[in-house]
């Protein structure tokens, strides 16, 4: 019988924020970034002078990631582009759908070599509307297609592997990734997810390869290894709807993770008042850096 551990999150910041996601841990600025998407804000957390600070982007806000050159680049609902130093917004491309399509970005990450992987869904959540997308600087390249909520992705320490979550599988795939092609292949499952652990959402990968994945609707992020896929840890939320989570902090010793009121009930909210806000949780193991977009 697979045992393992429960633990509990601790309250960040109570930020009541409808859709919290993406959260980034900046190795450089020793910042947390994180999106409200449905309002279209990134926030920013610096923990030494325990301040936030925030920016309009004007339209819904998917994926930060941060900018070798400095400052950040940002998936909006309109295309992809550079938030940088000067806190100017600087279109890199084009939305790569049609308008009429009704879809947005959702998550996204750089891979090693500085690409960056953002995946769209259906702003009414239609069934295989989505897709992910390489964006290199110069181009934007279909990688899948036929997704309806393209959310989590990882990369294994030795570049190899690719893991992936569409939400509604209830499970996470692995590809075999070829770093200086940027192209995936053999896709298998390697993850079920219980549909009573709640739909998984975003991931982060520790320094043990394993995986830690936040659960919409199930009030915790849990870590996985996807050698086996046995579930290792559970880490308690005081909300329901965890969206994403990321190492950071010193050494990358803290598990940050975001959470959403979205899709709640008055009932639920007054049962889970904290609801938006940003927790925090001290692993036994670290994370891994996030990489920046060259």
């Amino acid at each position: 019988m697979n045992t393992y551990k429960i633990h509990q999150a601790s309250l960040l910041i109570d930020s009541k924020n409808q859709l919290g996601e993406g959260v980034l841990w900046h190795p450089v600025e020793k910042a947390l970034y994180w999106v409200d998407i449905s309002l279209g804000i990134l926030h920013c957390f610096n923990p030494k002078t325990e301040e936030t600070e925030s920016w309009q982007m004007g339209y819904m806000i998917g994926t930060v990631v941060p900018a070798a050159s400095g400052g950040l680049v940002v998936a909006l609902e309109n295309g992809i582009f550079h938030f940088n130093s000067s806190k100017e917004l600087i279109r890199l491309f084009d939305f790569p759908e049609s308008p009429e399509s009704g879809n947005r970005f959702n998550d996204g990450k750089c891979d090693p070599s500085g690409r960056l992987w953002v995946g769209t869904m259906n702003k009414w959540v239609r069934s295989h509307a989505g897709s992910l997308y390489c964006f290199d600087g110069n181009s934007i390249i279909t990688k899948l297609s036929g997704l309806t909520i393209s959310n989590g992705m990882a990369w294994s320490a030795d570049q190899s592997i690719f893991y992936f979550i569409d939400t509604v599988d209830y499970a996470v795939v692995v590809f075999d990734f070829d770093n200086q092609l940027g192209s995936i292949s053999n896709k298998r499952k390697v993850i079920e997810v219980p549909l009573e652990m709640g739909a998984p959402d975003g991931m982060t990968i520790d320094r043990e390869g394993k995986l830690w994945i936040a659960h919409w609707g199930g009030s915790c992020v849990a870590r996985w290894d996807p050698e086996n896929g046995q579930l290792l840890e559970i880490v308690k939320v005081a909300a329901p709807h965890i969206t994403s989570c990321t190492f950071g902090g010193e050494n990358l010793q803290t598990l940050y993770i975001s959470t959403a009121r979205e899709g709640l009930t008055e009932k639920q909210l007054k049962k889970f008042p904290l609801s938006g806000g940003l927790f925090y949780y001290l692993p036994e193991t670290g994370g891994t850096r996030a990489h920046f977009f060259k």
